[in-house]
């Protein structure tokens, strides 16, 4: 079974990003490839409403067999707002606990973002997750595209 990847907001715009590009395209090549479902959000879309035409583009182009567009729901809206509660973040940052939300119900293997105030933190993953474990929630693997770097000497 393919690995499923919510890729959040900052994905998106890496991919065009001299900073990020190195490790984004990629990525997206892979999983233009078929080697994993993306899933991608409402929340993303909302994010991408005001992007430039390529980042906007990038969505667009990415097969529909290997995507997957998720919905927030309650359970979504409820688990994110305890990670606020529970100060794991701040209130202006209820978006990116939407994406963390999304994720962990909707069972991906990773989280994926360029986000390393608010996402791709050593202390703010510990918090997310304490609290989806409390939940009867997994954990939520969280990392950036660097991590899915595929070398020439990999067999798989």
């Amino acid at each position: 079974m393919k690995q499923k990847l919510y890729i959040d907001t900052s994905v998106f715009g890496g991919n065009f990003d001299v900073e990020f590009a190195e490790y984004t395209i990629p990525l997206f090549e892979r999983i233009n490839n078929g080697e994993f479902i993306m899933l991608f959000s409402t929340v993303t879309q909302d994010e991408l409403e005001n992007a430039p035409k390529n980042v906007k583009d990038l969505i667009k182009n990415i097969k529909s067999e290997h995507s997957e567009f998720l919905d927030i729901n309650d359970e979504v809206v409820d688990l994110a707002l305890e990670y606020i509660s529970e100060k794991v973040v701040g209130k202006t940052s209820y978006a990116d606990c939407l994406h963390i939300a999304l994720a962990t119900i909707n069972k991906a293997d990773y989280l994926i973002s360029w986000n390393f105030k608010h996402i791709v933190n050593v202390q703010r993953i510990i918090g997310y997750n304490a609290i989806n474990i409390k939940n009867g929630y997994k954990q939520l693997e969280i990392r950036s595209p660097r991590d899915f770097v595929k070398y020439e000497n990999d067999e798989n």
